[in-house]
């Protein structure tokens, strides 16, 4: 696949980029295992420091990445703005805590002296997604390189852009430039990394597909691996939920990214009673929300899918779902073959057998499930191979904690949108990975937790007086 920008909007090429050779590839990770060395003996006040000029720059340079994220896959000025800001704060919590987070603790054993130290494993790979081309690289960047990680990044092909201004950002700080690089290669060239033995890790956020393949080279050079793929996240909409907010928060939910979020609510598990009614206030809130350029603030609220293939296989998952008896409640769907733009669709009566029931759609489709009650809604909700994210929708916030301890996923919010948060572990279940990132859990999945015993010292014999 060739790496390059695309503008998803106009259709129009904007850059094209080489892809590095692996002599090349195979030199720069000579430069990081040699950088990781030097790295890890920093003081986390040193790190910290860095970090915090790292967010710095994000805040300062946010209009600059916001435009290059409209213009490589799609995402609206005050999204882009938004993501950097997020990534801002992700850095300061980490230069913040990290060190605490990786303090050794103490266990009481039979030594004298017994803790549970945390070291650095060396280089980490990210192989990264395009929907969220920086927070997806710095949620797993910030925590690895304040445990004294370096980092390599492998981006998708499609936001070289905004990967190179990533790099530029974390050398700007003060960052060894061998200590964080971006790699524009192919996607062969993946696994003859993974292989080699001065990489130590790998963390992968994306498909399914591309997580087992991963996986299994890592697997064969004995690395750990961190996955977070896939989601049909639930949405549980039950009989005596705020109906009126519910469906705002479920149309903000769905349309995230237009639709093109791991963690976005997919599947609106809804009480048959109150079905219609939120079917009916879903459609009118999606209904609302405006389709254009994303460097059009003022009347923009979605733009295109990243890509026209995304579009046109969300389409066919549509066609496909009707034809195995989903009912169309909202018809939006591609003006034509070929295009990104993709509006807002509602398919209700999903049930088992249709595509709707079993894959992940990638876009701005909600898939409307009916419940005969809550039990049955846990049921449908862990009828899925997917364990991302989930939401819970009652005025009963016992109820909401009951059924959340239910659901297969990792993490659950209740009367309130799924999201992520460098507070909160972050990652999924199931055939949504395995790992976590985020909190105090996140940085501590690439480094070595090691025990260190240390026996008790004799007491020295008394000397004897006069």
């Amino acid at each position: 696949m060739a790496i390059e920008s695309i503008n998803p909007y106009t259709g129009r090429r904007l850059r094209r980029f080489a892809a590095f050779s692996w002599s090349k590839t195979e030199r720069i990770l000579a430069q990081a295992h040699q950088a990781a060395s030097q790295w890890r003996t920093t003081a986390f006040a040193e790190r910290a420091s860095v970090l915090r000029r790292v967010a710095a720059l994000l805040r300062e340079r946010q209009d600059e990445l916001a435009y290059l994220m409209a213009v490589e896959m799609g995402k609206p000025l005050r999204d882009g703005r938004a993501e950097a800001q997020k990534c801002a704060a992700c850095c300061d919590y980490y230069a913040e805590h990290a060190e605490g987070f990786l303090a050794d603790e103490e266990v009481k054993t039979d030594a004298g002296h017994s803790f549970i130290s945390h070291a650095p494993l060396g280089v980490v790979l990210a192989v990264m997604p395009w929907n969220f081309p920086f927070w997806q690289v710095v949620r797993f960047a910030a925590p690895a390189l304040m445990a004294g990680n370096v980092g390599l990044l492998k981006h998708a092909s499609n936001v070289p852009q905004c990967a190179l201004a990533l790099e530029n950002i974390f050398h700007d700080a003060g960052l060894p430039p061998a200590a964080f690089r971006t790699l524009l290669i192919e996607t062969e060239l993946v696994e003859k990394l993974i292989a080699d033995d001065r990489l130590r890790a790998v963390t992968l956020t994306g498909s399914e597909r591309a997580g087992a393949a991963v996986a299994a080279a890592a697997g064969r050079a004995i690395k750990k691996t961190v996955l977070e793929l896939g989601g049909s996240d639930p949405f549980i909409v039950l009989a005596d939920a705020d109906l009126e907010l519910a469906a705002k928060t479920a149309a903000q939910a769905r349309l995230i990214n237009a639709g093109q979020s791991c963690i976005a609510a997919k599947r609106f598990i809804v009480e048959k009673a109150v079905q219609p009614a939120f079917v009916k206030l879903l459609k009118s809130h999606l209904e609302q929300l405006r389709y254009g350029d994303p460097l059009n603030e003022e009347t923009t609220d979605y733009g295109p899918l990243a890509r026209p293939d995304l579009a046109d296989e969300l389409s066919r998952q549509v066609a496909d779902s009707v034809r195995q008896g989903a009912r169309m409640a909202l018809a939006g769907g591609q003006p034509r073959p070929g295009t990104a733009q993709f509006a807002p669709v509602i398919l209700t009566n999903v049930k088992k057998g249709q595509r709707a029931y079993a894959e992940e759609f990638f876009g701005p489709v909600a898939l409307v499930l009916t419940a005969r009650d809550a039990a049955h809604a846990v049921d449908l909700a862990n009828d899925s191979e997917f364990g991302l994210g989930a939401a819970v929708w009652t005025r009963n916030p016992a109820q909401g904690e009951a059924i959340a301890r239910q659901l297969e996923n990792g993490a659950v919010f209740v009367n309130g949108m799924v999201k992520s948060m460098p507070e909160l572990p972050f990652g999924g279940v199931k055939k949504s990975g395995y790992g976590r990132e985020l909190s105090y859990l996140g940085i501590r999945e690439f480094v070595n937790q090691k025990s260190i015993w240390i026996a008790k010292t004799a007491e020295p014999a008394a000397t004897k007086t006069e």
